[in-house]
């Protein structure tokens, strides 16, 4: 669809709705053929916008008025929420059924909530804040409230001067056709693995050394990639090794080492994360069928699964998380509800259920889908939380399945500290390693600055001096604590 502004910049807000409303379309500026107008106008104290949007010769309009208090910044925010709704509202006539979470377009559901309780609005009307002012579904908006009440329990918990580590390892068995990460395949990139480390392991000393010097502790490490088990034993004990020496970890409250692909987990691997204090695991399934695993490109079977979950428990006290993915091509309904049993059967602390998100760098990006309707992701949801797990982190994703969520199930006292702290931005993320994006930021998490690392491993390797530099003075800006 093309797209008109008139006295209005919000490009962005525009751009937005329509890829969340319309993904399967490509939204240009222009005034032919299908055609949204979005027009501003500014009172003393208050910003009106109406959208009119034609579509294959039908007109519907919209109009939404928002109040604000003078402040420049209020006065954007304002104009950025008059421009979606009123969009929203235009083009939801258009729609086959309304968007379950309608005219949201941010990755992080619960922060807003959890701003908002911040500046007053009652808990008791927490649950159906998204619904009143977004439109979004009545059981998505309790959802994204229960993450809020979560994430306010973790900020209550961090330290002064506390910051989460990330690591990355990007390397993978084999590239996931879903997947749009940075993951080089060993077969074709493995000789990059030993230099890669190279630079990571000065890096982390770097990196430690900043932030002792700033008098920073981590509240937790997360070492991710790619999947990290795709190293040696021995240079998974090294690099376990290496963060322990740079970093205080005496008080970390969670270590977690993405296992991920169960062709990689070995049971020396697993003695070696469990040595080093290693507490969380992730044995990733995304599927517990067979035919569909292969359509994606992973080389492992549910059998491969259950062995490396069975391993996990005998290896160590870990608290294990799974991953599962619906709308994989080749899957359906009673596929995805099906493995969603099947996981809850092992009884995992942790269930993360993805919607399938067709990102750019995917080379599933064009490619089929799978059967993904709403009511069953509702009946997976259900069936978690009938087995006492609850919704403790979500997030959403540009083109993602549906226009639906990813969530994190926990039980108990479970959750990870790490992927609530980065998901809602309680505080700063250090992250270390290729395709690392540290993000700074206060304890409002309004206020975010993003310093990003060399996407590929030979970047990173070449920009040894520049990466090392950085990581030495990461923390040098006071304002973050």
């Amino acid at each position: 669809m093309n797209y008109c502004l008139k006295n209005h910049d919000r490009i962005t807000a525009v751009q937005e709705i329509l890829i969340s409303l319309l993904p399967d379309e490509e939204h240009m500026p222009g005034k032919d053929g299908d055609l949204l107008v979005s027009e501003a106008e500014f009172d003393a104290d208050e910003v009106r916008c109406r959208t009119d949007v034609i579509r294959g010769g039908v007109r519907q309009a919209a109009e939404i008025r928002v109040p604000y208090t003078g402040n420049a910044i209020e006065r954007r925010r304002a104009l950025t929420y008059a421009v979606k709704q009123s969009a929203y509202l235009a083009l939801l006539p258009f729609l086959p059924e309304k968007p379950a979470w309608g005219s949201m377009t941010g990755v992080k559901p619960a922060k807003p909530v959890r701003l908002a309780l911040r500046d007053g609005l009652a808990p008791e009307r927490a649950g159906g804040f998204l619904h009143e002012r977004y439109d979004v579904e009545p059981r998505r908006s309790l959802m994204a409230a229960q993450c809020a009440f979560e994430s306010i329990q973790y900020l209550e918990r961090l330290k002064c001067k506390e910051v989460q580590l990330y690591v990355g390892i990007p390397f993978c068995p084999a590239k996931c056709r879903y997947c749009s990460f940075v993951s080089n395949d060993v077969t074709r990139f493995g000789h990059l693995i030993e230099p890669y480390l190279a630079v990571l392991h000065e890096e982390i000393t770097a990196a430690g050394r900043s932030l002792r010097q700033a008098g920073g502790t981590v509240g937790s490490l997360y070492v991710g990639g790619g999947t990290p088990t795709t190293l040696s034993a021995a240079q998974l004990d090294a690099l376990l090794s290496a963060l322990h020496g740079a970093f205080n970890l005496s008080d970390c409250r969670e270590i977690t080492v993405e296992a991920g692909r169960p062709e990689t987990i070995s049971r020396e691997k697993l003695e070696v994360c469990a040595r080093w204090g290693v507490g969380r695991v992730s044995v990733n399934p995304q599927t517990m069928r067979d035919d569909v695993l292969r359509g994606v490109g992973r080389l492992h079977t549910a059998a491969n699964i259950r062995e490396a979950y069975r391993m996990a428990r005998q290896a160590g006290d870990f608290c294990v998380n799974m991953d599962l993915i619906a709308g994989l091509p080749g899957d359906d309904d009673a596929g995805l509800f099906e493995s969603v049993r099947q996981v809850i059967e092992l009884a995992p602390e942790n269930v993360t259920l993805h919607c399938l998100a067709l990102k750019k760098g995917a080379p599933l990006r064009f490619g089929p889908r799978g059967v993904l309707e709403r009511a069953t992701v509702d009946r997976c949801h259900e069936l978690l939380e009938a087995h006492g797990y609850r919704p403790y982190y979500l997030y959403r994703q540009k083109y993602i399945a549906g226009g639906l969520e990813n969530v994190g199930f926990c039980r108990g006292d479970t959750a990870s500290f790490y992927n609530v702290c980065m998901m809602e931005e309680l505080g700063s993320v250090i992250a270390l390693g290729a395709g690392g994006v540290t993000k700074l930021c206060d304890r409002t998490g309004r206020n975010v600055r993003r310093l990003s690392n060399p996407k590929y491993p030979t970047e990173y390797i070449g920009s040894r001096g520049r990466i090392l530099e950085r990581a030495g003075s990461l923390l040098q800006d006071a304002e973050i604590w």
